[in-house]
């Protein structure tokens, strides 16, 4: 059975708006998954910097700083 014209500019037009959906909610997936990496490197950061400051303490408590 062929289809028209018509019918196929309507099929391409329906796959288009599917597509479009698709794209804008694997963006906000993507901006969720962007928003956790910082939050999570902030959250390195600063358990580095914890650590660092208990590194210094124990040296200091055992003479060698």
């Amino acid at each position: 059975m062929a289809k028209t014209i018509d019918e196929r500019l309507e099929a391409l037009t329906q796959t288009v708006e599917i597509l479009v959906g698709i794209q804008l909610a694997s963006e906000k997936r993507i901006d969720k998954i962007l928003d956790a990496v910082q939050q999570d490197g902030e959250n390195i950061r600063s358990l580095a910097r914890i650590a660092e400051a208990h590194e210094h303490r124990l040296d200091g408590l055992e003479g060698t700083h």
